[in-house]
Protein backbone atom coordinates (compact mmCIF):
# COMPACT_ATOMS: atom_id res chain seq x y z
CA UNK A 1 0.00 0.00 0.00
CA UNK A 2 1.83 2.99 -1.53
CA UNK A 3 1.18 6.21 0.52
CA UNK A 4 0.77 9.34 -0.86
CA UNK A 5 2.11 12.31 1.25
CA UNK A 6 0.39 14.84 -0.34
CA UNK A 7 -3.21 13.53 0.26
CA UNK A 8 -2.01 12.57 3.94
CA UNK A 9 -1.42 15.85 4.20
CA UNK A 10 -4.90 17.17 2.58
CA UNK A 11 -7.15 15.23 4.49
CA UNK A 12 -5.08 16.73 7.53
CA UNK A 13 -6.26 19.97 6.82
CA UNK A 14 -9.82 18.70 6.90
CA UNK A 15 -9.88 18.06 11.03
CA UNK A 16 -9.20 21.04 13.59
CA UNK A 17 -7.05 18.64 15.61
CA UNK A 18 -4.35 15.82 14.94
CA UNK A 19 -2.81 13.40 16.53
CA UNK A 20 0.75 11.48 15.63
CA UNK A 21 2.03 9.23 17.51
CA UNK A 22 5.34 7.33 16.79
CA UNK A 23 7.41 4.87 17.82
CA UNK A 24 10.82 5.44 18.49
CA UNK A 25 13.41 5.04 15.63
CA UNK A 26 16.04 1.81 15.95
CA UNK A 27 17.36 1.13 19.03
CA UNK A 28 20.48 -0.93 19.68
CA UNK A 29 19.32 -4.49 21.07
CA UNK A 30 18.68 -5.06 24.64
CA UNK A 31 22.10 -5.99 25.68
CA UNK A 32 24.30 -4.44 29.23
CA UNK A 33 22.17 -1.56 29.53
CA UNK A 34 18.97 -1.49 31.16
CA UNK A 35 15.76 -1.31 28.79
CA UNK A 36 15.46 2.49 29.40
CA UNK A 37 19.10 3.41 28.59
CA UNK A 38 18.83 1.51 25.22
CA UNK A 39 19.93 4.32 22.64
CA UNK A 40 19.54 4.75 18.86
CA UNK A 41 21.74 3.04 16.40
CA UNK A 42 22.86 5.33 13.80
CA UNK A 43 19.91 4.01 11.62
CA UNK A 44 17.89 5.20 14.39
CA UNK A 45 19.66 8.64 13.92
CA UNK A 46 18.67 8.45 10.63
CA UNK A 47 15.44 7.29 10.70
CA UNK A 48 14.36 9.83 13.40
CA UNK A 49 15.72 13.03 11.35
CA UNK A 50 13.63 11.56 8.29
CA UNK A 51 10.55 11.03 10.39
CA UNK A 52 10.76 15.14 11.23
CA UNK A 53 11.35 16.33 7.55
CA UNK A 54 8.79 14.41 6.78
CA UNK A 55 6.42 15.94 9.63
CA UNK A 56 7.60 19.11 8.52
CA UNK A 57 7.15 18.68 4.58
CA UNK A 58 3.25 17.33 5.20
CA UNK A 59 3.05 20.94 7.61
CA UNK A 60 2.14 19.15 10.67
CA UNK A 61 5.00 20.19 12.83
CA UNK A 62 3.42 19.70 16.23
CA UNK A 63 2.59 22.57 18.98
CA UNK A 64 2.45 20.18 22.02
CA UNK A 65 4.74 16.48 22.48
CA UNK A 66 4.75 13.91 24.94
CA UNK A 67 7.45 11.51 24.95
CA UNK A 68 8.64 8.75 26.92
CA UNK A 69 11.75 9.51 29.37
CA UNK A 70 13.45 6.37 27.67
CA UNK A 71 16.80 7.22 26.03
CA UNK A 72 15.91 6.09 22.91
CA UNK A 73 12.65 8.20 22.80
CA UNK A 74 14.13 11.34 23.93
CA UNK A 75 16.91 10.90 21.09
CA UNK A 76 14.66 10.07 18.16
CA UNK A 77 12.69 13.42 19.81
CA UNK A 78 16.05 15.54 19.88
CA UNK A 79 16.84 14.58 16.03
CA UNK A 80 13.59 15.48 15.04
CA UNK A 81 13.66 19.02 16.91
CA UNK A 82 16.20 19.95 14.80
CA UNK A 83 13.45 20.51 12.29
CA UNK A 84 10.88 21.41 14.03
CA UNK A 85 12.47 24.26 15.96
CA UNK A 86 11.27 25.87 19.22
CA UNK A 87 7.48 25.58 18.18
CA UNK A 88 6.72 22.47 20.26
CA UNK A 89 6.01 22.62 23.53
CA UNK A 90 7.72 18.98 24.95
CA UNK A 91 6.94 16.77 28.08
CA UNK A 92 8.93 13.74 29.33
CA UNK A 93 6.83 11.12 30.91
CA UNK A 94 8.01 7.76 32.61
CA UNK A 95 3.83 7.34 32.35
CA UNK A 96 5.02 6.60 28.58
CA UNK A 97 7.56 3.89 29.24
CA UNK A 98 5.36 2.10 31.55
CA UNK A 99 2.02 3.10 31.34
CA UNK A 100 0.51 1.32 28.74
CA UNK A 101 -2.65 2.42 26.80
CA UNK A 102 -4.30 4.69 29.54
CA UNK A 103 -0.86 6.42 29.09
CA UNK A 104 -1.79 8.13 25.90
CA UNK A 105 -5.09 8.85 26.96
CA UNK A 106 -3.87 10.61 30.03
CA UNK A 107 -1.60 12.91 27.61
CA UNK A 108 -4.77 13.52 25.68
CA UNK A 109 -6.46 14.62 28.61
CA UNK A 110 -4.19 17.61 29.02
CA UNK A 111 -3.72 19.11 25.73
CA UNK A 112 -5.36 22.39 25.68
CA UNK A 113 -8.07 23.03 23.23
CA UNK A 114 -5.84 25.94 21.38
CA UNK A 115 -3.61 22.97 20.21
CA UNK A 116 -4.02 21.80 16.90
CA UNK A 117 -1.19 18.76 16.28
CA UNK A 118 -0.40 16.91 19.09
CA UNK A 119 2.41 14.45 19.06
CA UNK A 120 3.24 11.21 21.43
CA UNK A 121 6.53 9.21 20.90
CA UNK A 122 6.39 6.00 22.62
CA UNK A 123 6.54 2.15 22.55
CA UNK A 124 5.29 -0.72 21.09
CA UNK A 125 3.35 -2.28 21.27
CA UNK A 126 1.32 0.57 23.43
CA UNK A 127 1.68 2.54 20.25
CA UNK A 128 -0.40 0.74 18.02
CA UNK A 129 -2.64 -0.62 20.05
CA UNK A 130 -3.93 3.03 21.49
CA UNK A 131 -3.82 3.97 17.74
CA UNK A 132 -6.43 1.15 17.35
CA UNK A 133 -8.63 2.31 20.38
CA UNK A 134 -8.59 6.00 19.06
CA UNK A 135 -9.69 4.90 15.56
CA UNK A 136 -13.17 4.99 14.42
CA UNK A 137 -14.97 2.73 12.72
CA UNK A 138 -15.12 4.51 9.68
CA UNK A 139 -11.13 4.42 9.67
CA UNK A 140 -9.68 3.35 6.23
CA UNK A 141 -9.68 -0.64 6.85
CA UNK A 142 -5.99 -1.34 5.21
CA UNK A 143 -4.90 1.43 7.61
CA UNK A 144 -6.03 -0.28 10.40
CA UNK A 145 -4.90 -4.03 9.31
CA UNK A 146 -1.50 -2.49 9.24
CA UNK A 147 -2.14 -1.08 13.19
CA UNK A 148 -2.98 -5.13 13.73
CA UNK A 149 1.18 -5.76 12.78
CA UNK A 150 2.06 -3.51 15.14
CA UNK A 151 4.56 -0.55 14.12
CA UNK A 152 7.92 -0.82 12.91
CA UNK A 153 10.53 1.51 14.80
CA UNK A 154 10.21 5.35 13.30
CA UNK A 155 6.47 4.39 11.90
CA UNK A 156 3.68 7.39 12.63
CA UNK A 157 -0.10 6.92 12.89
CA UNK A 158 -1.91 10.06 12.33
CA UNK A 159 -5.31 10.31 13.68
CA UNK A 160 -8.22 13.66 12.79
CA UNK A 161 -10.91 15.18 14.98
CA UNK A 162 -13.10 17.87 15.30
CA UNK A 163 -12.87 17.21 18.82
CA UNK A 164 -10.44 18.48 21.27
CA UNK A 165 -8.10 16.51 22.56
CA UNK A 166 -9.38 16.27 26.32
CA UNK A 167 -12.54 14.53 24.50
CA UNK A 168 -11.12 12.10 22.58
CA UNK A 169 -12.17 8.72 23.76
CA UNK A 170 -12.34 5.40 22.18
CA UNK A 171 -12.90 5.74 18.29
CA UNK A 172 -12.89 9.80 18.59
CA UNK A 173 -10.30 9.86 15.43
CA UNK A 174 -10.43 9.09 11.98
CA UNK A 175 -7.27 7.34 11.35
CA UNK A 176 -5.61 8.98 8.29
CA UNK A 177 -2.61 6.89 7.86
CA UNK A 178 -0.40 5.17 9.16
CA UNK A 179 3.49 5.81 7.68
CA UNK A 180 6.72 3.59 7.70
CA UNK A 181 9.55 5.97 7.65
CA UNK A 182 10.90 4.28 4.31
CA UNK A 183 7.43 6.08 3.10
CA UNK A 184 9.17 9.65 3.61
CA UNK A 185 12.28 8.72 1.37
Amino acid sequence: MGIKLNKVAKAAKKYEHILIIMRHAKAEPFGGTGDMERQLTDKGLKQAKAVGKGIEALGLVPDQISCSSAVRTRQTLDRMMKTFGDKPIVDYRISLYEGGVQSIFDELSHVKAKMRVFMVVGHEPTISISAQWLSSAESDSECLDLLNLGLSPASVVILGSDKPFDEWQVHSGDLLAVINVKDFD
